[in-house]
């Protein structure tokens, strides 16, 4: 028998609540504040404590370093009535915490006490991640591992190359996880900074270097000592940018902007780009030496329809991050991953991380049935497969900006919304309309 403190001020709940843990043999007190709480645990010793996330007289969460300073601290779950706050919790609070959201059956409440894990657990154990982020047991993926498995032992740079969507930040991710390199992950995006700002971005700047720099700032390649940065979108650099990125890459130091003394950098860096090498070299976007320097392990990631037998194992993941998060049921019938393998998902990994939470948001939350929408083809799909763009000889940036154009025609001219679809940084999307001269697309 377990001694437990419910401290939640709905009364309706409170008292269910308190007939299933009686009825499951426990003994149970109950609070409405924090002040009560505070009361029952300066008196009483618990076994378990149910803790509601939001009281009258403050947060839950208050109550944890008060918990972990009695003699005995009581298990934790966490309850809320409100799913879209279970992320913001587990922020807080940590992996170690249970939650739960009302409604509550009779079952959950069991099962936190009891510390069994809920049935649909098991399944997504079943599902290995590769390097604790990759998904996928096709031969393409099972090639892939092989190849971060080999480079990660090494401390040479990598290029990604891959469709938008296939998952390059995932893997940039995995060849720092699996190197064990003692320094940390640093991720930035070269698309997402102006010309004047990208030099601060990359090698930092000393007080006064420019107008609103009040201090001094490391940039990536400093933070990411001893471990590996993540260039993403690096074909988007500005050409005239590239020759201080080569002196960094060749000599191994940086000169913040502003700055006199130069300073000693060392750390892999795990370039991406979604462009083919062929496209690299034609368009010049990004200069010879460079590529040879970043492009020491290239490595092209597969896009997701030359692995459809990982797209059930894929779609499996997704539906159970969002169970976890929205603490929702829902499962998938063989015939709908059925569905779903035939398709060739030409936004890749991520359109079908957003169609799958998509699908979930439109399914009944009473019940673990999954609703299909009606099409499984998204409208920058169809744009793709009807656009003129395609057709043959016309230059790269031709089909490039036809394609930009015809993507904000289709959602109205909202730049967000069009850089995602296109799997660029909003920051691209103004500089290439920018580029066109065409300011009237600007909002």
């Amino acid at each position: 028998m377990l001694t437990v403190l419910l401290v939640d001020d709905d009364a309706e709940f409170t008292e269910v609540a308190c007939t299933i843990i009686e009825f499951l043999g426990h003994e149970v007190l109950t609070a409405g504040t924090l002040e009560e709480a505070r009361d029952w645990l300066k008196k009483e010793t618990f076994d378990h404590v149910l803790l509601d996330f939001m009281l009258p007289d403050g947060s839950g969460a208050h109550l944890f370093n008060e918990l972990d300073a009695l003699p005995k601290r009581p298990r934790v779950t966490l309850i809320t009535g409100h799913p879209s706050v279970k992320s913001v919790i587990k922020g807080l609070c940590g992996p170690t915490v249970d939650y739960l959201v009302k409604p509550i059956q009779r079952e959950e409440i069991e099962a936190v006490l009891s510390q069994k894990k809920k049935s649909k657990e098991p399944e997504e154990a079943k599902i290995e991640k590769h390097f604790d982020l990759l998904i996928g047991e096709s031969p393409v993926m099972k090639d892939l591992y092989k190849l971060i498995a080999r480079v990660s032992k090494t401390s040479a740079n990598v290029m990604l190359l891959g469709e938008s969507g296939v998952g390059k930040e995932v893997v940039a991710a995995a060849i720092h996880r699996a190197s064990e390199s003692e320094g940390p992950y640093i991720a930035t995006n070269c698309g997402a900074f102006s010309k004047e700002l990208i030099g601060s971005e990359l090698f930092g700047h000393e007080k006064g270097a420019f107008t609103g720099a009040v201090g001094r700032k490391e940039g990536v390649f400093e933070q990411a000592e001893g471990g590996t940065l993540f260039l993403d979108e690096i074909t988007e650099m500005p050409i005239d940018m590239q020759p201080n990125l080569l002196r960094v890459l060749e000599n191994k130091v940086v000169l913040r902007v502003g700055g006199t003394k130069s300073i000693p950098v060392n750390c892999r860096v795990v370039s991406a780009t979604n462009r083919t090498m062929e496209e690299i070299a034609q368009s010049k976007v990004l200069r010879e030496d460079i590529y040879f320097r970043l492009a020491v392990f290239p490595i092209t990631i597969p896009p997701l329809r030359e692995r459809k037998e990982d797209i059930p194992l894929l779609a499996k993941t997704f539906i159970a991050e969002f169970n976890k998060d929205n603490g929702s049921i829902y499962r998938w019938e063989d015939s709908q991953l059925e569905t779903l393998q035939a398709y060739d998902w030409p936004g890749n990994v991520r359109e079908l991380r957003h169609f799958v939470h998509r699908a979930a948001i439109m399914s009944d939350p009473e019940k673990s049935e999954i609703e299909l929408p009606k099409t499984i083809e998204s409208p920058f799909a169809q744009k793709q497969s009807t656009t003129p763009a395609l057709q043959a000889g016309r230059t790269i940036e031709d089909v490039e900006k036809e394609l930009i154009y015809a993507t904000l025609e289709k959602v109205n001219g909202n730049k967000t919304t069009a850089a995602e679809m296109l799997g660029i940084s909003t920051k691209t999307l103004y500089n290439r309309l920018h580029a066109y001269g065409d300011l009237s697309k600007d909002e």
